[in-house]
């Protein structure tokens, strides 16, 4: 079956009802736009291929299918632009070990481990294809010997890099509740967290971390509005239509996912 067919039969399966519902035309149409959203990568994999436009990842050869979620975004160099800021920072801090926990295909994990040289990065996901399309995009980028890909990270592990120079990048769809948590893991207290709090799938959940993290670290959130920007876009981004660019960028995000960049007091990590 082709993907058109694939979707036709979706979308009319969603509206196959005398009176189709808000949440039955609300899915049909997230399938139409990632349905468009695909032939847009198609074209942009024609035309500029699989390395990373601009942002602070800008140069990585990166993949033409994402692990999971949106690509086109990644591809741009737009991808979480809110958050791109933080990211340069923590470039330029070049921490010695970065703790990547939910890497899926190593965007974060291989694009930073390029720009910093003396860093390595830890990268984890419980996906075994992830783990080996991060693999994989380790060696594509030649930085294979300083990212290690691993599966379960559990908070017991963060003590064994207690007392380092650490930055924990984490995006685990919610699981950040359980695994971000000081009391079962004291060695949090002093390294850097830049976190994906999943607020669309656990109301609250923003708060519960501000609030174990608010007495040993500085706290930054990080509120995304979907909007973005590409700095130079080529001359057939701009050809297109306002909504195929608006696709372009769009991260499939379903619902609110702040995040929380927080930065350890302690003299250890600064």
């Amino acid at each position: 079956m082709t993907l058109d067919q694939s979707i036709k039969d979706q979308v009319v399966g969603q509206l196959q009802a005398a009176e189709a519902s808000q949440t039955q035309l609300n899915n049909a149409l997230r399938l139409l736009s990632k349905w468009r959203s695909v032939l847009i990568q198609n074209t942009l994999l024609k035309q500029q291929g699989t390395v990373v436009m601009q942002g602070p990842l800008a140069g990585m050869d990166f993949l033409p299918q994402s692990a999971e979620g949106c690509h086109i975004a990644k591809l741009l160099g737009c991808y979480e632009q809110p958050l791109q800021p933080f990211i340069e920072q923590a470039i330029a801090t070049a921490y010695p070990t970065i703790l990547n926990i939910g890497c899926a295909e190593g965007y974060y994990a291989v694009g930073m481990a390029r720009s910093m040289p003396n860093t390595q990065v830890l990268a984890f996901d419980l996906n075994p294809k992830a783990q080996e399309v991060c693999n994989s995009l380790a060696q594509k980028n030649g930085v294979s010997d300083r990212v290690k890909v691993g599966a379960l990270f559990k908070p017991e592990d963060f003590e064994s890099y207690v007392n380092q120079k650490v930055l924990v990048l984490c995006d685990i769809e919610g699981a950040e509740k359980e695994l971000l948590n000081p009391e079962l893991a004291p060695a949090l207290k002093n390294m850097d967290l830049i976190v994906e709090s999943h607020e669309c799938l656990i109301s609250g959940i923003t708060q519960t971390l501000i609030d174990r993290f608010k007495d040993t670290h500085n706290i930054t959130l990080i509120q995304d509005n979907g909007q973005r920007q590409l700095k130079d876009a080529p001359q057939w981004f701009n050809n297109m239509a306002h909504l195929d660019q608006l696709l372009a960028t769009w991260e499939w995000r379903s619902g609110a996912t702040p995040w929380l960049v927080m930065k350890a007091r302690s003299a250890s990590v600064n």
